[in-house]
């Protein structure tokens, strides 16, 4: 169906598990300045890490099917466990439409690091992937890899909070024996973890190489978006946003205008796709 946003702009649809893909978003909307992004939290089923493959794939789809209804050129998994569970059926479903995946950046993080040692935050369900040993096998060449499942960082974004000493506790759990193990560099493996990135940071030795792959999806959809789809008029200004979530709206509104960092208001996804 066509978009029911403006024609001059093109319509992106870009989902996550829950809020974590903002961070995604933000260099989509820099990258794309005329495109209308259209945003689903999935925060009603968050976290995915936890659930089955078939369970993410099935919302994946309906996520998905409700971007293509609204009239989305192209499609964003902007969420590493849905890439593993569900990106190759996506792009057989819809095999014309554009659809471009997180995958931890193995690949950037064995370029940085100086001690051969890299460590990867993530969720258990993305370390577990077929789609991630494929990445270490292809990339990690001569360099240790070493993992952390991460359970709780997911949720504390999910609720806004960023900043407090369980949060900074469970960073600390985490890091530690990454950088035990010798880790310079360290992936951000999960969508939602640069918005910890600050408190991580203050964690972890200055020394260490922080890694995040939402430049380079952002990029990647650019480069897509220009060599695939056709051409469309735009008077050069600035896109708009649209956000749904499968969670509760004044919550998801509260949070998502505090990462977006500006007032932004949320609505519910269609009860068919709850």
């Amino acid at each position: 169906m066509d978009s029911p946003y403006p024609h001059t702009s093109r319509t992106i649809g870009v989902f996550d598990s829950g809020v974590g893909g903002l961070s995604v978003l933000q260099h989509i909307r820099a990258a794309l300045p005329d495109a209308h992004l259209v945003y689903i939290a999935d925060s009603g089923h968050v976290p995915y890490g936890d659930k089955s493959p078939a369970y993410i794939e099935a919302r994946s789809l309906a996520l998905t099917r409700f971007l293509v209804g609204l009239g989305a050129e192209a499609v964003v998994i902007a969420c590493n466990t849905a890439t593993a569970a569900a990106a190759h059926s996506l792009r057989v479903r819809f095999n014309r439409l554009p659809i471009v995946a997180m995958e931890p950046a193995v690949k950037p993080a064995v370029a940085a690091t100086k001690t051969g040692v890299v460590g990867v935050l993530a969720t258990v369900g993305t370390l577990e992937s077929a789609r991630f040993a494929a990445l270490l096998e292809k990339y990690a060449g001569n360099a240790k890899i070493v993992t952390q499942g991460c359970p709780g960082l997911v949720e504390a974004v999910e609720r806004g909070d960023l900043h407090s000493i369980e949060t900074r506790r469970l960073v600390e759990r985490y890091t530690a024996p990454l950088l035990k193990a010798g880790a310079d560099t360290l992936i951000l493996g999960c969508t939602h973890y640069p918005f910890l990135a600050p408190l991580i940071r203050e964690v972890v030795d200055d020394g260490i190489t922080l890694i995040d792959t939402g430049a380079a999806v952002a990029r990647e959809l650019k480069r897509r978006v220009e060599g695939e789809l056709p051409p469309r008029v735009t008077q050069g200004g600035i896109g708009g946003e649209t956000f749904f979530t499968s969670g509760d709206e004044a919550h998801a509104t509260r949070i998502m205008s505090a990462l977006w960092g500006g007032a932004v208001v949320v609505e519910s996804l269609p009860d068919e796709f709850l």
